[in-house]
């Protein structure tokens, strides 16, 4: 357990009445969830501690808490809980130069059942959280990070030593074939609706009440922007052959029954989805060369995959072309 992991079991330790635990562990046995450098996150009874990355602007992190406990989103969004005693309002804490916020414990997506992902509530709750325009709120929000993630990607993989050339190339490519909005940290073009900014099925939650709904969390990219962008990742993995068609047109048709704003009710949805998934799929590329890397390795069949799509962008920027389902 890392210093920020032991500081923050601390912390839940000495909150009263912490529950009953949702863990294998022991009773009262802190549990590790995440430890990354841009989030720590311990769990103890019903409760979750997060550590937020150091570099985040303490502004736009209170108001993405803010905006978590605002009534626009109940039912869509986990709300954190109170702040700890003693700390300020906005349900942070400093703790070794990082903030940190407190949240319900609800129970993740099992990573060993695919078949079971809720991949239309999913879709219905993107579609709920994309109906919300961000001039309802009394509080202007942050733009949504989606760019700004994949630009941070691409520089960890130039930084990690040991990365394959031709596999670095590749994504080089594909990421300078991308437009300069899609590259850059500027705010978004389409700035009309509050968009998570890193969807992906490991940011779902039962909520811990008996028969609870399933809930968005990390709210840390959350923002205005383009709702295209929280499809996608699910685009980008159906494009490459890593999400099955028939689960991507289960995710699609749900979103559009919902009125989900970030695509056409009917039609081809790539005109909107065509930069952002390009875009993802080089993001991913990039993480997975730097993790393999790290862990000197070759990238697995699924990184692979990520590759190749980005080999095959960079070779016609003008697509979509028909690999083994569409675009990139």
């Amino acid at each position: 357990m890392t210093s920020i992991a032991g500081e923050l079991a601390v912390l839940l330790e000495h909150l009263p009445g912490s529950g009953p635990t949702r863990s294998s562990a022991a009773p009262g046995t802190p549990v590790v969830l995440a430890d990354r450098p841009d989030g720590t996150v311990v769990g103890l009874g019903d409760r979750v501690a997060k550590a937020h990355e150091a570099a985040s602007d303490p502004y736009a992190l209170d108001t993405r808490l803010r905006a978590a406990a605002h009534p626009l989103f109940a039912g869509i969004l986990l709300a954190p809980l109170d702040a700890p005693p003693r700390a300020p309002a906005g349900s942070r804490v400093p703790l070794t130069g990082r903030p940190v916020s407190l949240w319900p414990r609800g129970e993740p997506v099992s990573p060993d059942d695919p078949d079971a992902a809720p991949w239309e509530a999913t879709a219905r709750l993107l579609a709920r959280l994309h109906a919300v325009r961000p001039g309802k709120l009394p509080f202007p929000l942050p733009p949504m990070r989606g760019p700004h993630k994949a630009a941070r990607a691409v520089d960890r993989m130039r930084a990690a030593p040991g990365v394959r050339p031709s596999a670095r190339s590749a994504v080089e490519r594909a990421w300078s074939g991308l437009p300069h909005w899609a590259r850059d940290e500027a705010p978004p073009r389409c700035r009309d609706a509050v968009c998570h900014g890193d969807m992906h099925l490991g940011q779902l939650v039962r909520h811990p009440a008996p028969g609870g709904p399933w809930l968005l969390i990390d709210v840390d990219d959350l923002g205005a922007g383009d709702p295209a962008w929280d499809l996608a990742r699910p685009a980008a993995w159906f494009a490459t052959g890593l999400l099955d068609p028939h689960v991507w047109a289960r995710f699609l048709g749900a979103y559009r029954a919902a009125g989900g704003r970030a695509v056409a009710a009917e039609g081809d949805p790539w005109p909107q989805l065509d930069v952002p998934a390009r875009a993802l799929t080089v993001q991913s590329a990039a993480v997975a060369l730097a993790k393999a890397a790290a862990e000197a390795r070759e990238p697995d069949d699924a990184e692979q995959a990520l590759i190749e799509a980005c080999s095959r962008m960079s070779a016609d920027v003008n697509l979509p072309p028909e690999p083994a389902h569409r675009a990139p």
